[in-house]
């Protein structure tokens, strides 16, 4: 070094190549951090199991919209139409909504009974299911299913909805 060089202030010198890596992967982590957070906040009214028709006339959602709605299959409502077309009507005890569906019922799908259909929202209480999800075995229904037959008295305990008899 001469005598007219002088090093550079401690502020003032280099990054060395280490801490330029570490800068890049931090800020390259921050970045990250910040879209998982927006993504999370954007879906936050979609990371649901499925809706009950109650909600979805409370939410007031749109037609087209897709999501899953569960509820009991109303008796009396199953109407089979030309080749595999079927209708059907799903309700929380409290609201009603009627699904249309094209395609194969699962063997254990009954009146009466717990269902999770996946589809289109159509508007006017109507709902055009492209997948339909029943129950598996006599004492399943789904936990959101359950919570809302608690709430408005109409599940009885060993997992039974109030209007069909309990099973021995």
């Amino acid at each position: 070094m001469t005598a007219t060089q002088q090093p550079l202030p401690a502020t003032r010198r280099r990054m060395t190549r280490k801490q330029r890596r570490l800068m890049l992967i931090g800020g390259a982590g921050l970045v990250l951090c910040v879209a998982a957070g927006l993504v999370l906040v954007a879906m936050r009214d979609s990371i649901v199991f499925f809706y009950g028709p109650t909600e979805i006339v409370e939410k007031g959602l749109t037609p087209g919209t897709r999501m899953r709605l569960g509820g009991l299959v109303e008796k009396g409502s199953l109407a089979r139409g030309p080749g595999q077309k079927i209708s059907f009507a799903v309700t929380d005890s409290k609201t009603t909504m009627t699904i249309s569906y094209e395609g194969l019922l699962p063997d254990l799908f009954r009146e009466g009974q717990g269902v999770v259909t996946e589809g289109v929202f159509e508007g006017a209480g109507r709902f055009k299911a492209d997948s339909v999800l029943a129950k598996h075995d006599e004492t399943y229904m789904p936990r959101e299913v359950a919570d809302t037959l608690k709430k408005q008295g109409h599940w009885q305990p060993g997992g039974a909805p109030a209007n069909t008899p309990a099973k021995p």
